[in-house]
């Protein structure tokens, strides 16, 4: 995807990047220590083809939590919305995305949605395949698709980096296995989502992964509807009502645009009919999102209108 460089974008960036300084990077996972926390990139892609814009656009970013969204919308294509909806609830958490407090205190071990970990890693069960690597290439199938990039693949340093240090997302899995909600053996699943989080790509194939699900699941450069629209629907929805951990509600109210974000400093936006969005900021918050994309994303959408509210 060739991005043109836009002047107004780059003056956008540049306000939002001092806010960078406020967050750290996920340190906790070694290899995304590397990161460069001043960094800030934003891609935006149109219906027609066109793209602009702004920052390191170089950088490689790898999906982490986007990548919840995308494997939902292949669950949901594989196994159909009664399957994956009788393992996986819909309703938002308040809590820390990585929290297993609410799966003890309801009673059941059912995740309340797929944004949180305990639910990412039930959806991720879900893939069909009888081997790692064979439902790992189904779902980089998928994301090439999507983003309509055949180079896009797993940064294997940094899955490896995040295989080693799982131990709360393997205390989930474990805890979800005893409940019967994961049948499988919890290493080979932890694998899997492992590299699931490694898919890397730079912010202009974000955006245009974006921009599929807020054309309602069609490609608009190859014409190819990837999805089916109430695929791409539920999955925006997800990203309006949980996207941002549990800073979502103050988001839809702020900027309005659903949205998902990963531990990376990655943030991928979908303006529903009118654009895609790809943000890599690596300096987070402290609930986990990328503080300069979240301002870039203020900005953005106060002076261009993109709230959908």
């Amino acid at each position: 995807m060739l991005c043109e460089s836009n002047e107004e974008l780059n003056a956008l960036v540049e306000e939002a990047r001092p806010y960078a300084k406020q967050g750290k990077v996920a340190d906790y996972i070694p290899a995304l220590g590397k990161a460069k926390p001043g960094d800030l990139s934003i891609a935006i892609h149109y219906p027609n083809g066109e793209c602009v814009a702004a920052g390191e656009i170089e950088r490689k970013i790898t999906l982490q939590s986007i990548s919840k969204v995308i494997s939902l919308a292949l669950v949901l294509m594989e196994r159909g919305e009664d399957y994956v909806f009788e393992r996986v609830g819909m309703e938002p958490t308040g809590d820390p995305f990585n929290s297993i407090a609410k799966l003890e205190a309801l009673g059941v071990a059912k995740p309340l949605n797929p944004m949180i970990n305990a639910g990412a890693l039930v959806v991720t069960h879900m893939i069909k395949g009888d081997s790692v690597e064979a439902r790992l290439e189904r779902l980089l199938a998928f994301i090439r698709e999507l983003a309509d990039n055949e180079t896009v693949g797993v940064n294997e340093e940094v899955a490896r980096s995040e295989f080693e240090t799982a131990h709360l997302n393997r205390a989930l899995c474990y805890f979800l296995k005893q409940h019967g909600v994961i049948t499988e053996d919890v290493d080979p699943l932890i694998e899997l989502y492992s590299k699931q989080c490694a898919n890397e790509m730079d912010c202009r194939d974000l955006a245009d992964i974006g921009l599929v699900f807020a054309m309602g699941g069609v490609h608009p450069q190859t014409g190819k509807r990837v999805m089916p629209d109430d695929v791409a629907r539920i999955c925006k929805t997800f990203m309006v009502t949980c996207g941002m951990y549990n800073a979502s509600g103050e988001f839809a109210i702020k900027i309005g645009i659903p949205a998902k974000s990963g531990v990376s400093g990655g943030i991928m936006g979908s303006v529903p009919g009118k654009v895609g969005i790809g943000i890599f900021g690596p300096a987070l918050d402290e609930k986990g999102n990328s503080i300069g994309g979240i301002k870039l994303l203020e900005l953005l959408a106060k002076r261009y209108s993109l709230s959908m509210f």
